[in-house]
């Protein structure tokens, strides 16, 4: 009989040592999983947590069809799936040459991170809080403490430089 089995009616049975057990066994598979998507430590963790919670409370109703990481994998795909409907990226209109079908595939979104963190220091807050936060051009000037024309300028000069790294 299945090791994980056996864990599982140990959880559904109240016994939370066998909970902490199971996220003991699996938390760095499915934590290396998400950072891996996300690159950021903090959002991995808390999916990871989320992707935890959301089995123990789909937990009665869960049936053995497999490895227990691949279904871990799973539910984990889908919260990043969710992280980034949430995060609403990119505004479309912003990006150059930039197809709607490609927006919600998720290695075109990294390809998006990766390009941002190419960016000077100096460019990159200011096009995280325009492309990814969604934020207007005064809202950032305020947020950063600095002039509208110079927000236009540094979303400019990002816009160019993404460009380019996507001609490579």
């Amino acid at each position: 009989m299945n090791l994980d089995f056996l864990l599982v009616e140990k959880i559904k049975n109240g016994n939370s040592k066998a909970g902490d057990e199971f996220v003991k066994k699996y938390y760095s598979d499915i934590y290396q999983y998400c950072f891996l998507h996300i690159h950021d430590p903090y959002c991995a963790e808390d999916i990871t947590q989320e992707t935890f919670l959301r089995f123990f409370k789909t937990l009665n109703s869960y049936t053995e069809k497999g490895k227990m990481k691949n279904y871990l994998y799973c539910i984990a795909g889908n919260c990043l799936k969710n992280y980034y409907k949430r995060k609403k990226e990119i505004l479309l209109d912003d990006m150059p040459e930039i197809l709607e079908e490609n927006i919600n595939d998720i290695e075109f979104r990294l390809d998006i991170e990766q390009a941002v963190d190419g960016l000077p220091e100096i460019l990159k807050e200011t096009a995280i809080l325009y492309f990814f936060q969604q934020l207007k051009q005064s809202e950032i000037a305020d947020v950063l403490k600095i002039s509208k024309p110079l927000v236009k300028y540094r979303i400019r000069e990002a816009r160019k430089i993404m460009s380019e790294y996507w001609k490579v």
